[in-house]
């Protein structure tokens, strides 16, 4: 692939050299009075968008030989002639000029280049993707930056497998873009620490409501109440048909049940994660019900307040209508399609999602509503 495209930069660098060449003919073979050296700076000028700075030198330099060779060509006098002097020294001027913006240019794209390797190093090692497998239940997670120079911000998601099920998190911090990620690792640091240990789910979402109180002034947040984290957590067991959860300011999970979208609002949400110090909630658990065949949908509000040309929002419910995509990785790809084809191909706030399908182990029949929340 290397190879191919340097033999086509190489091939696109015969268009200026021919310019070159073309012009100097006509201008040797014009009348006197007529001067199209001037036209030689175009050569040069148009290289940096086929090549770097050794082929801007190079073509710059054949300009300026092409414009002395002219003069000489025309009358051998005209060399010394204050015309073309001022013109030698002025493609010598252009061709130095553009040689040094392509070695700025190519030091900032290796700067970017590197800016993205490590945003791609800290998103595998922060936020990799979801396991394909959680026990019965598939998966399949999407992660979209708003920042083109970061490929991670301020979303995060997270699973683990406990003894009797699942349990997952999804959550927005406050702010978007590579300063986030520092409260996002603060969050799932503290999930995966304690999702396996603490028994209750209202327990768990205490917890980790006390770590990010705690952790986000140290983090760099603004002070009490200023930094906070928006979450849903789940629990998904293996061999109930309901989904136990809290929302703590989270925009609802929807779950997908043949082509028809139904939103499960939390009865009573709490506050986001962070603020719970402010006003101690009593952390209430929902359920719904969720079996093998149906699509549960997790997002951030990067989705939701994702805006058309319009400026109308991206209705999440209306537009996943009728879809039959009972796998979750193929309903991720088509909706990543439709979301980016909605905004135009760029978001103005990061957006993350999980999908998760229900494969119930042919031995084991799911019951329901299951053992009451702790």
């Amino acid at each position: 692939m290397a190879q191919h495209a340097e033999r086509h930069r190489r091939a696109l660098l015969a268009a200026p050299i021919g310019w070159i060449i073309a012009v100097s003919l006509v201008d040797v073979l014009a009348p006197r009075d007529v001067h199209l050296g001037p036209l030689l700076v175009a050569a040069p000028a148009v290289t940096p968008s086929i090549g770097g700075p050794r082929a801007v030198g190079f073509v710059a330099a054949l300009a300026v030989i092409a414009q002395a060779a002219i003069a000489v060509l025309r009358d051998p006098d005209e060399l010394f002639s204050a015309n073309h002097q001022t013109q030698i020294a002025a493609l010598a001027l252009v061709g130095m000029c553009l040689v040094v913006f392509c070695v700025l240019r190519e030091r900032r794209a290796r700067e970017l280049e590197q800016v993205r390797y490590v945003s791609e190093a800290v998103q595998r090692v922060v936020l990799p993707p979801l396991p394909r497998r959680l026990g019965p239940l598939r998966a399949a997670s999407l992660y979209l930056a708003a920042e083109a120079e970061a490929q991670i911000g301020g979303d995060l998601y997270a699973a683990a497998r406990t003894e009797t099920g699942t349990r997952l998190i999804i959550g927005d911090v406050r702010g978007k873009g590579v300063g986030a990620v520092r409260e996002a690792a603060l969050l799932l640091g503290a999930f995966h620490a304690a999702a396996r240990h603490r028994t209750g789910l209202d327990e768990l979402v205490a917890h980790l409501d006390e770590s990010v109180s705690r952790g986000l002034p140290e983090s760099g947040g603004h002070g009490p109440g200023e930094s906070f984290i928006t979450a849903t957590v789940l629990d998904i067991p293996d061999r109930h048909d309901r989904v136990h959860m809290v929302s703590c300011g989270h925009p609802p999970p929807v779950v997908l049940r043949d082509g028809r979208p139904l939103t499960m609002v939390a009865a009573s949400p709490a506050p986001p994660l962070g603020l719970g110090g402010l006003s101690r909630p009593r952390y209430r658990i929902d359920s719904f019900r969720f079996v093998p065949g149906d699509l549960l949908l997790l997002y951030t509000d990067g989705v939701t307040e994702a805006r058309d040309a319009s400026r109308a929002f991206y209705p999440l419910a209306e537009r996943v209508t009728g879809w039959a995509e009972g796998d979750p990785d193929s309903f991720i790809d088509r909706f990543r399609d439709d979301l980016l084809g909605y905004v135009g191909g760029h978001l103005d706030d990061d957006a993350a999602m999980i999908a998760i399908g229900h494969d119930a182990d042919p031995g084991v029949r799911l019951r329901g509503p299951g053992p009451s929340p702790p």
